[in-house]
Order: structure tokens, then C-alpha cells, then sequence
């Protein structure tokens, strides 16, 4: 099992910044690539984007390309997802997880374990 914890979620306004982190603990060898999920009150959890840790392969929904980057720190087990011109429609609380497959990252089902999530609240 992988332990993920994120951090860095907040208050911004529309058209401001922030940087969600997540550290991974754990069994961390299992663990192919490291995905951003999101869900907002009375929506269904949607990918955001991943990182593989080999390779460093990257992958955005089309709604955040070109406004948020994730990257990865090997040496820490840790992924950021840096997210600028935030827009109210970003509001969500904000989950990382980590994929047991390099392959498919954009579907949840690849995942196997997931942190608590953060919340993230843009205000126009």
C-alpha cells in the first residue's frame, strides 16, 4: 500500500495561483505513475492529470492545458500540480493517487490508493 498525503490546497481568487503537493510513503516501488483527480459538490470525480515516474510522461485533461503542470521529485516521492489562472470552474476538492500501471492513467481504475484530498476554492 502507498500512503499519499497532499497539501497546499486554499482560497484564490480567479486568475491566481496555487501548488498542490503530494508525498508518497510506503510501498512506493508499486507505484507506476501518480495521478490529480477532482471532484466538485454534485459532480463525479474527474482526472486532471499524471506524471509517470519513469520517463516522466505527462498527461492534462483538455481543460487544464496550458493553465496547470505536474511534475515529480523523485528523490521525495513527491508530485506537484502547479495551477495558474485558476477559474471558479477549478473549485473542487483535489485527490492524488497512485496507478499500479503505466499504461491508461487517465482512468481511475488503474489506481489503487488515494490520499485524503485537499480542498481547492476559487472565488470570481
Amino acid at each position: 500500500q502507498v500512503q499519499l498525503v497532499e497539501s497546499g490546497g486554499g482560497l484564490v481568487q480567479a486568475g491566481g495561483s496555487l501548488r498542490l503537493s503530494c508525498a508518497a510513503s510506503g510501498r512506493t516501488f508499486s507505484s507506476h505513475a501518480m495521478g490529480w483527480f477532482r471532484q466538485a459538490p454534485g459532480k463525479e470525480r474527474e482526472f486532471v492529470a499524471a506524471i509517470t515516474w519513469r520517463g516522466g510522461s505527462t498527461y492534462y485533461t483538455d481543460s487544464v492545458k496550458g493553465r496547470f503542470a505536474i511534475s515529480k521529485d523523485n528523490a521525495k516521492n513527491t508530485v506537484y500540480l502547479q495551477m495558474n489562472s485558476l477559474k471558479p470552474e477549478d473549485t473542487a476538492v483535489y485527490y492524488c493517487a497512485s496507478a499500479t500501471s503505466p499504461r491508461s492513467v487517465t482512468s481511475d481504475r488503474v489506481y489503487g490508493d488515494w490520499g485524503q484530498g485537499t480542498q481547492v476554492t476559487v472565488s470570481s
